[in-house]
């Protein structure tokens, strides 16, 4: 609002900055989002945002046109309900193989899982504006990128005190998730053409590798890591790197995927379940708006609808 009180003369301002590279980002606000895990958010000012929405604009589908189909966030006609039904896809062309040799010699599918720790806050902004510069040679879009990544950073020394980096982008921005699928851009091409992987699907920082042979997917996790470090100076997630069959179900994206069917995670419920509640409390004292409620309310049964969870809903009256 104080932002459009005067909307042309403020945008006249950010042009003039821009044209004359005098912009400097302003400060962020911080706060904590508890869901399946603690995250802390950082949301730039609204005229920072704006810059951002233009950066982007420009830049991503140069970059986009350059993305392996296997990677899913963030990405215009992709996104989580995309990437389940690939994966369902996967299973599927995976189980008729299977039938097909099933004379020959009995088959299993494993799926091996991770995702890379803490990866946002390890993005080392050297190694991301290398990649960055392979694409984009103006010296002028290259100074708004270093700007907007200079604005929210922590150093980490890799080797000794002579060996201090920048790391680390605020989850919040827009440019955040662009800048992050064109960091791991490098991982799907080292799957795709190095390891030459079928089966494999990436959101974000979490990823899927399907094939029958479990000693062979333990080697492509010792290649992916040996990559990751060396390349990208990124790890996995030891407690979410898994080698498992996959007849019990892949408990990705909130959901247990099986080949016909997805059910919703357990823990996702039972949050469901306790937010519910306390958002009822606070509609009774007057804390919280009835249609603030009901607007909660329908995007979880969005949410439910998208899985198999019709008896659910029922018990649950939704």
């Amino acid at each position: 609002m104080e932002l459009s009180y005067r909307l042309e003369e403020n945008l006249l301002r950010l042009q003039r900055e821009l044209l004359n590279q005098t912009y400097h980002h302003g400060p962020y606000r911080e706060f904590v989002v508890s869901d399946s895990k603690k995250r802390r958010i950082k949301a730039a000012p609204f005229r920072d945002r704006i810059v951002h929405h233009a950066l982007c604009n420009i830049i991503e589908p140069i970059f986009d046109k350059g993305f392996t189909h296997h990677s899913y966030a963030c990405r215009y006609g992709k996104g989580t309900h995309q990437t389940i039904k690939k994966l369902q896809k996967y299973i599927e062309k995976l189980d008729r193989f299977r039938e097909r040799r099933q004379e020959n010699a009995p088959l299993k599918t494993y799926c091996l899982q991770g995702d890379i720790s803490k990866y946002f806050d390890s993005i080392d902004h050297q190694v991301l504006l290398e990649l960055i510069k392979k694409k984009i040679g103006d010296q002028k879009t290259i100074w708004l990128i270093e700007e907007i990544l200079g604005s929210c950073y922590s150093r980490k020394i890799y080797k000794n005190l002579f060996d201090v980096k920048k790391v680390g982008i605020p989850i919040g921005n827009l440019t955040s998730q662009l800048f992050a699928n064109i960091y791991l851009n490098k991982l799907d091409q080292f799957v795709k053409h190095q390891l030459k992987i079928k089966y494999y699907l990436r959101y974000m920082d979490d990823f899927l590798i399907l094939d029958f042979s479990k000693n062979k997917l333990h080697q492509i996790k010792s290649r992916l890591q040996k990559f990751l470090k060396n390349e990208l100076r990124l790890e996995l997630n030891p407690r979410k790197i898994n080698i498992f069959p996959i007849k019990n179900g892949i408990y990705f994206l909130g959901y247990c995927i099986f080949r016909d069917y997805k059910l919703l995670r357990k823990d996702t419920v039972r949050r469901f379940i306790k937010r519910t509640k306390f958002y009822q409390k606070r509609v009774s004292l007057g804390l919280m708006s009835k249609e603030k409620f009901a607007t909660f309310l329908q995007s979880w049964i969005a949410y439910a609808e998208f899985g198999n969870s019709w008896r659910l809903r029922k018990r649950l009256n939704l």
